[in-house]
């Protein structure tokens, strides 16, 4: 049997990772796991939670997985694919997939350009039906200095070891990504250790990679990677 972990970001939910989800499962039969990490999903409650407890789940995990498949891959969105490679690089991994993974994190150019069109919408009076405004507004409100601090610990923490990842990787960045800014799938690209990588970059998409306009393309990428 095959089995796919899928781990969602920072502040996120398994909602980032979903659709991706949703394509595998319609296309194979391999056993499909998309955890919520500490502290996230649909009600945040970070306060208290550490960076070592995000590890630790995506970790058990895995090894439910690794004791019930054959064959286990590893995909990590965003904060997600830095814990992803941190699994790689530990555990019997067969293939690995980064999106919008972050290794760097805000991208002040695209940043700018969403703040911009937030403005315009406001201006508009249509803010309420700018999808970014709504996505992020709670995420501001809910989330403790304290876990922004755990997050960048855990970037830190992951960053040194990425040249002990020697599995197979494709990595995939929104050009238009204005959290996760394209330096950090190249830096990515050429700190991960494996002979077999690929990088892809989609245009169009923004952060949450797997909901934007070119997620199709993205998505039968990553099942020909996985199943070639």
């Amino acid at each position: 049997m095959i089995g796919c972990l899928l781990i969602h970001g920072f502040t996120g939910s398994p909602y980032e990772v979903e659709p991706l989800a949703h394509f595998l499962k319609e296309r194979t039969d391999w056993k499909i796991t998309v955890p919520t990490l500490p502290g996230h999903g649909d009600q945040l409650s970070l306060k208290g939670i550490r960076y070592g407890q995000w590890i630790d789940h995506a970790e058990r995990e895995l090894q439910a997985l690794l004791q019930e498949c054959d064959t286990v891959y590893v995909i990590g969105f965003s904060m997600g694919g830095l814990i992803a490679s941190y699994l790689a690089s530990k555990y019997p991994v067969k293939k690995l997939v980064l999106l919008s993974a972050a290794a760097y994190y805000v991208n002040p150019k695209q940043l700018f350009a969403d703040i911009k069109e937030m403005a315009r919408d406001s201006f508009r009076g249509k803010l309420k039906e700018n999808e970014l405004y709504l996505r992020y507004k709670r995420k501001i409100k809910e989330t403790p200095m304290a876990a922004t601090l755990q997050f960048r610990r855990l970037v830190n923490q992951i960053r040194p070891i990425l040249h002990e990842v020697k599995v197979p990787t494709l990595i995939a960045q929104g050009e238009s990504d204005g959290i996760v800014p394209p330096k950090s799938a190249e830096y990515l690209y050429q700190q991960i250790g494996a002979t077999q990588k690929r990088l892809l970059y989609y245009k169009k998409s923004k952060h949450l990679i797997c909901h934007c306009n070119e997620k199709d393309q993205l998505f039968q990428a990553v099942h020909d990677f996985l199943t070639s």
